[in-house]
């Protein structure tokens, strides 16, 4: 395994006060000053692990009061769950997001390690050739909707 690097430490801790409330309110520059790093580091932190696919939400207050709020969706019906994301997938989908909501579906055991790694590597625009983004699309919608069907 290899060794952590900022970027995971400062996730690691946000989702660390995640655990402990369900939602987080942060003030970037003390986040950035107690890990020392700028502030566009934890800007950076929060847009690449802390996305909608992955089942968060983000609201950002600017100026002297400003801070960052962090809420872990919680999805208490997984039939509302599946519908959102369907509703919200567009006709292309990039490698990351479809990941991004592979890794969600699992972590919410809709799905099995071994399903998504399979899911995964069919997904790959080498398999999936120039149209890749829409053929993902269209996968994953059809994946949810079978999973859908299963509860």
């Amino acid at each position: 395994m290899g060794a952590k690097n900022t970027s995971d430490n400062i996730e690691a801790y946000i989702k660390q006060l995640l655990a402990q409330a369900g939602f987080v309110e942060l003030k970037r520059s003390e986040v950035a000053a107690s890990f020392q790093v700028v502030p566009s580091q934890i800007n950076y932190v929060i847009k690449t692990r802390f996305t909608e696919s992955r089942g968060y939400i983000v609201e950002s207050k600017r100026g002297g009061g400003g801070y960052i709020r962090i809420d872990k969706v919680d999805f208490s019906d997984q039939h509302h769950m599946l519908e959102g994301l369907r509703l919200s997938l567009g006709e292309h989908l990039s490698q990351q997001v479809f990941a991004d909501i592979v890794q969600l579906l699992f972590e919410q055991r809709l799905m099995t390690e071994r399903e998504g790694n399979l899911l995964l590597a069919a997904s790959l625009d080498e398999v999936l050739g120039e149209n890749a983004p829409a053929i993902r699309a269209r996968m994953l919608r059809k994946t949810m909707h079978i999973l859908d069907r299963k509860g």
